[in-house]
């Protein structure tokens, strides 16, 4: 069994209270949940999911996740 590795985007909607995790490098990976420890569960188990419906031809060819730019601007 292969293990990857993968960096989740996380935000908390201001209306729900939902937390909202998504996978900046891998199509179809996001999910919600009400505490941050279900969403980390539900993150594996999405990257699970998305991984198992992939080749391991389409798995290496997944773009490099490099990280997040804080800008800042006047507007």
């Amino acid at each position: 069994m292969k293990h990857y590795n993968f960096t989740a985007q996380i935000e908390k909607d201001l209306e729900t209270g939902m937390y909202i995790g998504k996978v900046p490098n891998l199509p179809g990976a996001h999910t919600q949940a009400k505490t941050l420890d279900k969403l980390n569960e539900n993150l594996k188990e999405v990257i699970e999911l998305c991984l198992e419906n992939m080749t391991k031809k389409e798995i290496s060819k997944l773009p490099q996740f490099v990280g997040f730019q804080q800008l800042s601007v006047a507007v």
